[in-house]
């Protein structure tokens, strides 16, 4: 029972929830940057490369021969180059996101802290002080 508690003491944590979420968020956007890529980037560079389309492009090295039951060798560049793209667009995003974060940290840095409220018996004493200096 104590492992049991231990590990509920450890998964309550707010880092791993914020972990967690995290994880989540993340595979959700790498989903749109993909579909972004595949469905709205690619077939445009396509047009633009002369009509060519990025969804089945490879360099074959050993044709398929399915009577003597040898499948296709193939290096498929296709992918890669999709993935290439993908990559560019998280990396940007995450750079921005950074820079953000950056940003707001500067900004509580820079913002004076303000001054300290006296203490009752620190006006006392100046008050005393003054009297002071008005008798000498």
């Amino acid at each position: 029972m104590a492992l049991v508690k231990e590990f509920k003491e450890f998964a309550m944590r707010g880092s791993v929830i914020d972990l967690a979420v995290g994880v989540v968020i993340g595979a959700a956007f790498g989903g749109i940057v993909t579909s972004l890529v595949k469905d709205i980037i690619m077939p445009p560079i396509g047009i633009l490369l002369g009509k060519v389309d990025f969804a089945d492009k490879k360099y074959i090295i050993t044709q398929a021969n399915p009577l003597n039951k040898v499948t296709e060798v193939a290096i498929r560049y296709d992918n890669f180059i999709t993935v290439m793209f993908q990559f560019i667009i998280v990396a940007f995003c995450i750079f921005l996101v950074v820079k953000a974060i950056n940003s707001m940290k500067k900004k509580e840095e820079t913002a004076p802290a303000p001054e300290p409220v006296p203490t009752k018996e620190e006006i006392l004493l100046g008050e005393i002080r003054d009297l002071l200096a008005k008798k000498a």
